[in-house]
C-alpha cells in the first residue's frame, strides 16, 4: 500500500494550486481538504504551524512509516516522504 497523502489547502491558494498541479502531472494521488470548509482541519493545520493558518500544509503517511507534516512543501520533498 502506497503512503497516504493529504494536502490541506484554500480555494484562492497559488502554492495549492502550483503543488496540486504537479502531484497531477506526476500521477502522485492524493486528498485535498478545503481548511476553510472543514474546521478540525484548520485547527490541525494551525497546531503544526505554530498557531497560524499556513497552506499548503500536506500529511505524508507512509506505509509503516512515521508521518511527516511539511509546510508549503516542493514536489521533491512531497515524492521523498512518500517513496515515490
Amino acid at each position: 500500500m502506497p503512503a497516504t497523502i493529504t494536502m490541506y489547502s484554500t480555494t484562492w491558494c497559488g502554492y495549492c494550486r502550483r503543488l496540486k498541479s504537479q502531484l497531477d502531472r506526476e500521477g502522485i494521488g492524493y486528498a485535498e481538504v478545503n481548511i476553510e470548509e472543514d474546521p478540525a482541519s484548520a485547527a490541525f493545520v494551525e497546531k503544526v504551524n505554530g498557531g497560524n493558518q499556513v497552506v499548503p500544509t500536506v500529511l505524508v503517511v507512509p506505509e509503516g512509516g512515521e508521518q511527516v507534516v511539511m509546510t508549503n512543501p516542493s514536489l521533491a520533498q512531497v515524492k521523498k516522504a512518500a517513496g515515490v
